[in-house]
């Protein structure tokens, strides 16, 4: 198994980003979603980097974003990526990997005919994020949804030739369960928190099992 991505997401202050910048992650995320309790201001998080420099790529969530509010962040925010996490549209995806020349991930609500949604944004998104559906959430909730549907998306992504990662209830105690699935990468925010701050303890045991199951697989 190649070593999977693995997103440290809802970075919320300097003192969360300077836990996670120090991980072996390979992405952090920061949500740029008014209203939620992880939103972070572009410009704030701008101040940040300049203080702690992450070597790891820096993914945007979206969620149904205007091209010129992903512009603003874009202004203080250097992203490597953009993660929407709404009811976007192909179009959307089209008009926001123009604006910006960004890869786009999609979010992906899991369901039913979750494999058929991403049926329609093939040859579009440059990757997804599966994540369980809570009603009147986007994400971020700690729930997580039935992991046996994995394979399924598994196949999807890799027919696409992009990457899948798995978000929603990941934990210190589960991703090595979750990681057995052989995910393209996990995505992770409360599962990383304790009283809602990132706490490098939980942090250090999460890359602990994503090394000792690249290795044992390998």
């Amino acid at each position: 198994m190649k070593e999977p991505i693995v997103k440290l997401c809802g970075n919320r202050s300097l003192s969360d980003l300077s836990k996670t910048s120090s991980s072996k992650a390979t992405h952090l995320g920061f949500i740029f979603v008014k209203r939620t309790k992880r939103y972070v201001r572009p410009e704030q998080v701008g101040r940040w980097l300049k203080e702690v420099r992450p070597g790891q790529k820096l993914v945007g969530v979206f969620v149904d974003p205007t091209i010129s509010e992903i512009d603003e962040v874009l202004r203080f925010v250097p992203l490597d990526v953009i993660q929407l996490h709404g009811s976007e549209t192909v179009g959307t995806l089209l008009s926001v990997k123009e604006a910006t020349g960004l890869p786009v991930w999609k979010v992906i609500h899991h369901q039913q005919d979750g494999e058929k949604q991403m049926e329609i944004f093939q040859g579009v998104a440059d990757g997804y994020v599966i994540d369980s559906r809570v009603k009147g959430a986007h994400g971020g909730t700690g729930v997580r949804f039935d992991w046996e549907a994995i394979p399924g998306y598994k196949t999807m992504a890799a027919d696409q030739g992009v990457p899948f990662l798995i978000a929603g209830g990941v934990n210190p105690d589960n991703v090595g369960e979750l990681l057995e699935f052989e995910p393209d990468g996990i995505d992770l925010s409360s599962g990383s928190e304790t009283n809602e701050q990132k706490d490098i303890g939980k942090i250090q045991r999460i890359m602990k099992e994503v090394e000792r199951n690249v290795t044992s697989i390998s």
